[in-house]
């Protein structure tokens, strides 16, 4: 492939299904039957072994496998100062299915200090070989949108401008602190532009109080804040998720309603975008991503269900896409992770390695 650094021609969303070792030693540590430092030791063990899988498969890009998390945002919120998790009345619904019921709301004035994960990263950086290791944090937006100002304490926020300054503040010291890890190619993973795609969503935005399209200019410029300063060689990308919990998912409907504030003034380097499905839209889109400036990761590989895709199939959506940005400017991905939480989609390991040697042959053939 002629293209070899981040993103990736042939690319990857972050999460692998959790291996047998991992889930019983979190029973066994969730019992007091081992200790923290051993628990570590088994995910180091499967993670050297994830490392090791992706880069068989020809991958030029690896992560840990979001190994060491329950949830793909949760852990990551629980080591910033001035949020607190808590028990919700219900977890969130998915299509037929809900997750454990969590939430987490703002307590105190928010701010990134020695944060568990930057470990987690130094770790994954010390195996990765010739590999890129990739990092995945969720973006600002996800902390806002889930609670929004009922999950923030008007006594420590009074007013929210200060409030959207402060996280901003707060994902530009993650940027800077993961680059001096060692981090070169962090991706943010983001809920909320899908929420904000769905006409089902967005009524609900409107019914708590919020206006859709004044949030999708606030989260624009809260990311765009913390991108500032961003270090010329750090890529940054942006994955858009619909929902990803045991194959199921939340929202639905094309990126038409924000697609021109997201492709059109969001400065990171590359759009991670689901196109797994029909409720995913089509192409048209990706004409406000901006030439020359910004790579489009094409989501076409399903991570929901074990069927192999035609390779054919793949490569005639990759050239429906050259209508609307430069084959040069575009990668290919599966469309999420297969596992954002420990639950794991509905599919075998095989399975999710016949899709991620899927990937690298189509992407070593297109490019």
């Amino acid at each position: 492939m002629q293209k070899q650094q981040a993103p990736f021609r042939a690319d990857i969303v972050g999460s692998f299904l959790r291996p047998d070792t991992i889930k019983q030693a979190r029973l066994q540590f969730a019992c007091g039957e081992i200790t923290a430092q051993q628990l570590r030791a088994v995910e180091d063990d499967a993670i050297r072994t994830v490392v090791e899988q992706q880069c068989a498969c020809g991958l030029h890009v690896v992560t840990d496998g979001e190994f060491r998390r329950a949830w793909w945002h949760f852990d990551f919120f629980d080591g910033l100062q001035g949020v607190e998790r808590y028990d919700a009345e219900k977890g969130i619904q998915f299509n037929g299915v809900q997750t454990k019921a969590h939430g987490v709301r703002v307590t105190g004035k928010l701010g990134f200090g020695d944060h568990p994960m930057l470990e987690d990263f130094r770790y994954l950086k010390s195996i990765s070989g010739a590999a890129e290791p990739k990092m995945t944090i969720p973006s600002p937006s996800v902390l806002h949108f889930r609670g929004g100002r009922k999950d923030i304490d008007a006594t420590v926020y009074p007013h929210l401008d200060a409030y959207f300054d402060d996280l901003a503040t707060t994902w530009r010291d993650a940027i800077h602190a993961f680059y001096e890890a060692g981090c070169r190619y962090l991706q943010l993973d983001d809920t909320v532009w899908a929420y904000l795609c769905s006409d089902q969503q967005r009524q609900q935005i409107r019914e708590r109080g919020d206006d859709p399209d004044e949030l999708a200019q606030i989260y624009a410029r809260v990311i765009n804040r913390a991108l500032e300063d961003k270090p010329a060689d750090l890529t940054v990308g942006l994955h858009v998720c619909r929902g990803n919990f045991r194959s199921t998912w939340i929202s639905e409907g094309g990126y038409e309603p924000v697609a021109e504030v997201l492709f059109g003034t969001v400065n990171v380097d590359a759009f991670f975008l689901e196109y797994d499905n029909d409720r995913s839209g089509d192409f048209a889109p990706l004409r406000f991503v901006r030439p020359g400036r910004q790579q489009v990761v094409l989501g076409l590989v399903t991570t929901k269900n074990g069927e192999l895709e035609n390779p054919e199939g793949v490569k005639a959506r990759l050239q429906e896409a050259e209508r609307y940005v430069a084959k040069e400017q575009i990668c290919l991905s599966p469309q999420c992770g297969f596992a954002s939480t420990e639950e794991g989609n509905t599919l075998t390991e095989a399975q999710q390695w016949g899709k991620v040697r899927l990937i690298t042959e189509i992407a070593s053939q297109v490019w």
